[in-house]
């Protein structure tokens, strides 16, 4: 006992000293304990086109004459004879562009007629349709639809998703437009294109299975979308249970759409034969009625990336498809770096949004601002000072660009709000203080889905219609296995299983 004690007071004076030189040196050390350099995890990532707009505007000072400040007045122009009241910059909403995508959901409810079709834009936080999956069966348990949507042929979070299951081959070539900035053939409206390897063993395949989840029990009306090639002895090779169903590819149009069938399935795997040189981009899988949300996430998007979307291909994928809303979520991957000012990142996103209107005339816009990201300052976690600053650069093009916004930082509960969903039990986020765990992203959808459907009941007031009060949204439950009713909505031309 006695042999210890120099080494235990040796060890006791290190620590003094070790507390006594922190104290001496903590006024110059910085407050911020982690480096504001863009690292690369698992799941926060950085893509090209991000890192190269910061670049090209380090050190750029924020304009003197900002047009839009706290208390600017944000006056709409009528649409269709609607127009929503005059809003306050720091409060903006915009519902008055989401005018055109509540009239189709009004169609739904009243008249069960018609579609509505979203497409999901997002990074890591939607990884796996987190968030979106909650939102989507909101969306459908109120105004109907069936099915997933589209998925990709290869996806890195297919092992995490729940809504379907989703397996593949390994010899498939898979390009993105985080990282690819010229690919051989036109990117999807995912933001992928796919190749079969020629040097691998066949068969190239994929392989798709329903989830019981409420409204997504069935694989609704399969479609195989694919692109443009001079293959003209392309097929594949449908295995639905114990038969098969060949069908021969046509690569002529720039996007090419094969339908399995009308009717709904379990699960199938489709092998590719001799599909050398053609790009491929995913099944659609909707029953043609309701609502149907596309989950288009990518880790480590910015969101930047899209402004390479080839227009004439995106209008042919719209042609098929037929979007009414799209959704931007992002600003995981803009944080941090180095500098509060996003002058560039509202610049380079105000042109995005312009791209993708002339991809997707008519479409309405929905921006959605980074949620709450807590980093170490002084040993204590808090929100990083880079948040706000986003949230409004995000407002700012918003406004600009005539798009709705929602401010996730403010929903959450702004200011170290977090950390509270961190540490709160039950938690609600994860221990890197930046992603959402399933119970934190059933909450977001929520908040999401309540601030929409707040501007869809003020859109029925502004009509001199009674506002409604619809059932609280949850969670898709498991299917039930019970005789399913006859689907009141009223089918229209499904135009997604055309060629």
């Amino acid at each position: 006992m006695n042999q210890n004690k120099p080494y235990f007071f040796q060890s006791y004076a290190i620590i003094v000293i070790s507390v006594i030189s922190l104290l001496v040196f903590k006024p110059f050390l910085p407050k911020k304990i982690f480096s504001e350099t863009p690292v690369a995890t698992k799941n926060v990532v950085v893509d090209s086109l991000a890192l190269e707009a910061a670049a090209e505007d380090e050190g750029v000072a924020e304009e003197q004459n900002d047009t839009l400040q706290d208390n600017s007045r944000i006056s709409f122009e009528a649409v269709n004879g609607i127009k929503f009241p005059t809003e306050n910059f720091d409060d903006y909403k915009g519902y008055q562009h989401l005018v055109l995508f509540y009239e189709k959901l009004l169609q739904l409810e009243t008249k069960q007629q018609g579609n509505v079709r979203i497409a999901y834009f997002g990074d890591s936080m939607t990884d796996g349709d987190m968030i979106v999956k909650e939102f989507r069966a909101s969306l459908q348990n109120r105004f109907g639809g069936e099915g997933v949507g589209f998925v990709n042929i290869t996806s890195e979070s297919a092992p995490s998703r729940s809504t379907i299951s989703h397996q593949f081959s390994s010899n498939w070539k898979t390009l993105s437009y985080l990282n690819v900035k010229n690919p051989v053939k036109p990117f999807g409206v995912n933001g992928h294109v796919f190749f079969v390897k020629k040097d691998t063993v066949e068969p190239v395949w994929v392989k798709y299975k329903a989830s019981n989840l409420s409204h997504l029990s069935s694989l609704n009306n399969p479609t195989l979308f694919y692109g443009k090639s001079g293959n003209r002895e392309a097929s594949v090779n449908f295995i639905v249970g114990k038969d098969t169903i060949a069908k021969k590819l046509n690569p002529s149009k720039k996007v090419n759409a094969l339908s399995l069938g009308t009717g709904d399935i379990k699960s199938f795997k489709a092998n590719f034969v001799k599909a050398d040189s053609i790009p491929f981009y995913g099944f659609n899988f909707d029953n043609g009625r309701g609502v149907h949300v596309d989950n288009f996430s990518n880790r480590g998007n910015s969101g930047l990336p899209i402004a390479t979307f080839n227009t004439e291909v995106m209008k042919a994928f719209n042609e098929k498809l037929g979007y009414d809303l799209i959704i931007l979520q992002y600003g995981t991957n803009v944080l941090n770096y180095g500098s509060l000012n996003y002058t560039w990142y509202e610049k380079k996103m105000s042109r995005v949004v312009a791209h993708l209107r002339e991809c997707f005339p008519g479409v309405a816009i929905l921006i959605i601002s980074t949620a709450d990201k807590s980093t170490k300052y002084d040993l204590e976690m808090k929100t990083d000072s880079a948040v706000v600053p986003l949230t409004r650069a995000q407002r700012k093009y918003a406004v600009s660009s005539e798009a709705a916004y929602i401010n996730l930082y403010t929903l959450m509960g702004g200011d170290g709000s977090m950390v509270k969903w961190v540490e709160e039990a039950p938690a609600k986020a994860n221990k890197d203080y930046t992603h959402f765990n399933f119970r934190g992203a059933k909450q977001v959808s929520d908040l999401i889905y309540k601030q929409i459907n707040n501007g869809y009941e003020q859109y029925k007031k502004l009509r001199g219609m009674a506002p409604t009060v619809p059932s609280a949204p949850t969670v898709a439950e498991p299917s039930k296995p019970v005789v399913k009713k006859q689907d009141s909505i009223i089918k229209k031309p499904d135009t997604t299983n055309a060629e």
